[in-house]
């Protein structure tokens, strides 16, 4: 076997290993993506049966603001308090719609403002992954796609938000 076959044998399994190990890496960054958006979009998606309504933000504290509950959706309770996660886009005195988790004493914000500000991990990641995917696999065009992808879903969630 001359030198040449074996040399080529040898960085056609560095090629291999390289696709391999930026493909795994992209694809963790995508999973973690949706992993840490869908602990949340699953409350904003997927409404059937869960009790939605309104929250006028009394106070902010920490990482938290909260404020009394008022229904809007069949069978659901008025409640004296109903806690949101604390971001730039809540504010005292304000009214948000909301969807509450299972236990009802945190919600979610409801409508298109939520389901963005649920997607905005998952954004990240496609902006991430697009680095990964561009440099790592040489994938121009695919990584210009994920990257334009996440830009957008952020900027989306930011003007809805």
């Amino acid at each position: 076997m001359s030198p040449a076959a074996r040399s080529s044998r040898g960085s056609s399994a560095l090629r291999f290993g390289r696709f391999a190990a930026m493909g795994t890496v992209a694809a963790l960054i995508l999973i973690a993506g949706v992993w840490a958006s869908w602990g949340t979009a699953q409350h904003v998606m997927l409404t059937k049966g869960r009790e939605r309504g309104t929250v006028e933000v009394a106070r902010c504290e920490a990482g938290t603001c909260s404020g009394p509950y008022a229904p809007l959706s069949q069978g659901s309770q008025p409640r004296a308090e109903v806690r949101l996660e604390r971001s730039v886009a809540v504010r005292e005195g304000r009214t948000y719609t909301v969807v509450l988790k299972p236990g009802g004493v945190e919600g979610v914000r409801s409508g298109p403002a939520g389901v963005l500000y649920a997607w905005v991990p998952l954004g990240g990641a496609l902006l991430l992954a697009s680095v990964v995917v561009a440099g790592g696999l040489s994938r121009t065009r695919a990584g210009w796609v994920m990257a334009l992808s996440g830009a957008a879903l952020l900027t989306a969630a930011f003007l809805v938000v």
